[in-house]
Formats: C-alpha cells, sequence, structure tokens
C-alpha cells in the first residue's frame, strides 16, 4: 500500500497533465499502445511515464496481462480523477472562448420527452432570436441514459431526473416541476366527443402502456389504485411514441402520455387524436435540472438552463 500522500507531494514530484492523459487513455483503451496514440506518443515515452507516475506515487498502477494489461486499484483511482480533471478543462478552454466571444457556444442538452417539447423547444425558439451563434444539440431519452451519457461528458446538463442506483449520488438536482399526464385517443373514438367521461368508462378499452418499470406507469397505476379502480386492460407497452400514436389511429386503444405531448399531437383541429375530457390526477414525480455534482456550466448552457427553469408555462 502507497504511503499517506498530498497534492501537493505529487505535484513537487513531478506530477504533470501528461500524466493524467496518459491515465485517462489508458483506463478507456486497456493497452498501452492504444492509450499512446490516443494521446499523441510513441509507446515507449508512455512506458516512461507510467514508470514516472508509479515512482510519484509510490505504488504500482498497472499489471501487464497476455492481451494488454489492467489498471490496479490505485490506478483506478487516479484514472477516474484524470478523467474528470480533462472533462473540467474541456469545459474551462469552452467557458474561454465562450466568454471572449459573447454569445457563441455549442450546448448539449438531454431531456425527457414532455420537458423537450414545452420547455427545451421554446427555450430554443427564443434562442434562435437572442443568440443566433448558438449551436444545440437535444438527446431525448429516459433520465437513467441520459445521466450516463452527462458523466460520460457527453451531455451538459439533463432535463429529468436523478438515476436509481450507486451513480446517483454523482448527480445533483435543482426541481421544476411535477409532469401531469393526460389520456389521448384517435378523434374518431367512441369517447372522443365525450363532454365528461367517468373513470369506469375507460377501462371498457384497452390501453396502451409505457414499459411496467417506467415511472409514468407506475404513477399511472398508483393513481388509478388510489381512486378504487383496478389496472386497465393492457395488451401492449411499449416505449416507442410511433407504436403508441399507430397503434391509436388504428384501434379504439387509450394510451397516458405526458400532457406536453398530448398537447402537442392534439392541439391543432386537423390533428387525428384528441385528449380525453377527463382529468384522473396523474402525476409523474417532478423532473428538474440536472447536472454532474460539483460541474460549473459553461456560460451559454448555465443561460440556457436558466431560461429552460425560469419558463412560465400557459
Amino acid at each position: 500500500m502507497p504511503k499517506s500522500i498530498t497534492a501537493d507531494i505529487m505535484a513537487q514530484r513531478g506530477l504533470k497533465l501528461s500524466h493524467l492523459r496518459l491515465l485517462a487513455a489508458l483506463a478507456e483503451m486497456g493497452q498501452i499502445s492504444l492509450a499512446a496514440d490516443r494521446i499523441g506518443t510513441t509507446q515507449p515515452a508512455a512506458s516512461r511515464l507510467l514508470a514516472e507516475v508509479e515512482r510519484i506515487v509510490g505504488a504500482p498502477v498497472h499489471h501487464r496481462t497476455g492481451r494488454g494489461m489492467t489498471l490496479t486499484a490505485v490506478g483506478q483511482a487516479l484514472a477516474l480523477r484524470a478523467q474528470r480533471i480533462q472533462m473540467e478543462l474541456r469545459d474551462a478552454a469552452r467557458d474561454i472562448t465562450e466568454v471572449a466571444s459573447g454569445t457563441v457556444g455549442h450546448v448539449r442538452i438531454g431531456s425527457v420527452t414532455g420537458p423537450a417539447i414545452d420547455r427545451v423547444l421554446p427555450t430554443l425558439r427564443n434562442a434562435r432570436l437572442t443568440a443566433p451563434q448558438v449551436t444545440v444539440e437535444v438527446v431525448v431519452s429516459p433520465s437513467d441514459l441520459l445521466c450516463e451519457q452527462m458523466l460520460a461528458g457527453r451531455l451538459d446538463f439533463v432535463i429529468g431526473r436523478l438515476p436509481e442506483g450507486p451513480t446517483r449520488d454523482l448527480f445533483s438536482l435543482t426541481p421544476i416541476a411535477p409532469e401531469p399526464v393526460s389520456l389521448v385517443v384517435r378523434k374518431g373514438h367512441p369517447l372522443a366527443n365525450h363532454p365528461n367521461p367517468r373513470p369506469e368508462d375507460l377501462l371498457a378499452y384497452d390501453w396502451v402502456m409505457p414499459p411496467p418499470d417506467s415511472l409514468l406507469s407506475r404513477a399511472v397505476h398508483a393513481r388509478l389504485h388510489a381512486s378504487g379502480l383496478p389496472s386497465p386492460p393492457q395488451r401492449l407497452s411499449t416505449a416507442s411514441f410511433l407504436l403508441i400514436f399507430a397503434l391509436l389511429q388504428q384501434s379504439n386503444a387509450i394510451a397516458p402520455l405526458a400532457r406536453a405531448v398530448v398537447t402537442s399531437f392534439s392541439a391543432h383541429p386537423d390533428a387525428p387524436y384528441t385528449e380525453l375530457a377527463i382529468n384522473l390526477g396523474i402525476e409523474v414525480e417532478p423532473f428538474g435540472l440536472v447536472t454532474r455534482a460539483g460541474a460549473i456550466l459553461p456560460p451559454v448552457a448555465a443561460r440556457l438552463a436558466r431560461e429552460i427553469q425560469s419558463m412560465t408555462l400557459l
């Protein structure tokens, strides 16, 4: 085991950014030759850097194997820190560029579906007018997948919810709002023009439900049971909006979806879908602004995040 060591001691012994870049590359590539290529150096030079790291920390950081190498526990700990330092340096470089040039930059946003429609899109429409040089990439997916991408440095922030599991503490959440749910059907559905359908009327039709382990599915079942109603008839569960709307158009099925999604697909007079005139009080737990714990957003990303948070919905 290495003796107690401090950041000052590692710096005095010569720990450099090149050492950290190599460790991060080794964690990703698993072979010293590939890691050397990744950081733009030769394999002998990479081997010398690795030996220097072991001298600096006073412990082995890797084991050679038949097919390459594996990092020791010390090496893994250093590599994880090295990856985060590199990520922060990339963010710092972006900050410098954006601050120097004003409202210029590239923002990578992840969002679950409902807020993507009624918060992210309006914010981006406004940004086109107020900051035309800003480019934005939006990824729509479940929160756990979005948080994985953010942790890997591929997203700046997420509009969603904290993931379950051991990575939960790696993120910070600023709550924004709960997500109300509406029921949608095709325009020719027997209940489409009913002014006041009863909850029991809904159970005469098949429901297209999201996957059983999803937040929306759990919210629907919990609300129905709290109202003394059984679970709805269900022959299909899917997370595909394309499949959901195709089935609605071809049957008398009912689908519970985020109200923002339902409004988007049913508001136009010529839309083939309509929202049922009943509110069962179904809400999915609040979504919010999710960031890496302790991370500082680049200026342009922080601006868009603030606008998304502060938006007042009609």
